[in-house]
């Protein structure tokens, strides 16, 4: 996984970098390159790989509604460094949230062992570490340009991880599928993706923009069914519903009305 998340992140900021040159676009990238280290590590670096590492074990549609608990982790974050306001709501949705993701372990098709604990921790991870970049990316680059913003952060997640995947250069033939397989992912789902995302991020802040990982599981299950043939259980779309109403509650998308005291009477 830190070798395939390198080329990958590599590869995004080459086509980013390389999309910048070709436009005229001018990046500030130099002087900010600190912190767009911390950002590379917890928007791409570290989450990239935590996800490779589970998905070693779970299956793709598993991670994918789990990655869906990305704007709980972020309603917190934002709480403890924008001081957003935690109402009743956000609590009672954090708790369905966890909830909903007991749900998908304990119904999961997969063997319950040491290696399953682990990756699916290492998925939770991945959405709090997407969570702390988010929240940063608001904070840290005020008036930094999207454009700026993504080619940073995916240099400075390069940066991280190059030293990492020195040590971990596959010792065997890679086959062409794999290889077609990353460089669409690097292009595509990173890349143009956050190009998109940092735009959100910029216009909406991070607690809104992170709402986009609501469709993630929706896709995943999708997907993961279609292409990979994985077995999608009744416990695990029962988990993702309650998951994703937790997420509405969280940032606000569902708003529960409490009857009036006119509407009482």
């Amino acid at each position: 996984p830190i070798f395939m998340m390198f080329i990958r992140v590599m590869l995004a900021a080459s086509v980013l970098l390389g999309y910048a040159k070709l436009r005229g676009i001018p990046l500030q990238v130099k002087q900010h390159w600190r912190k767009f280290l911390v950002l590379g590590a917890f928007s791409s670096a570290i989450p990239f790989v935590l996800i490779g590492f589970a998905e070693l074990t779970i299956t793709g549609s598993m991670a994918a509604i789990l990655n869906s608990t990305t704007p709980l982790f972020t309603t917190f974050v934002a709480a403890i460094a924008l001081g957003e306001r935690l109402t009743p709501y956000k609590i009672i949705g954090a708790i369905m949230g966890i909830v909903g993701v007991s749900l998908i372990v304990g119904d999961s098709p997969v063997q319950i062992d040491e290696a399953f604990v682990l990756a699916m921790l290492a998925s939770l991870g991945a959405a709090l570490c997407y969570a702390i970049g988010g929240v940063y990316a608001k904070r840290a680059f005020a008036g930094v340009s999207n454009m700026t913003l993504s080619t940073g952060q995916l240099l400075g997640a390069t940066t991280v991880l190059m030293p990492f995947s020195v040590v971990s250069i596959p010792d065997h033939d890679i086959p062409a599928h794999a290889i077609i397989a990353v460089v669409m992912l690097a292009v595509f789902a990173t890349a143009f993706a956050y190009r998109l995302y940092y735009y959100l991020i910029i216009s909406a802040g991070p607690t809104k923009a992170l709402t986009v990982t609501l469709l993630v599981p929706v896709f995943g299950v999708i997907w993961g069914g279609l292409f990979l043939k994985e077995t999608i259980s009744d416990g695990m779309i029962l988990g993702m519903i309650i998951i994703l109403l937790s997420v509405g509650l969280v940032t606000g998308m569902i708003q529960p009305r409490l009857p009036s005291a006119k509407s009482k009477a």
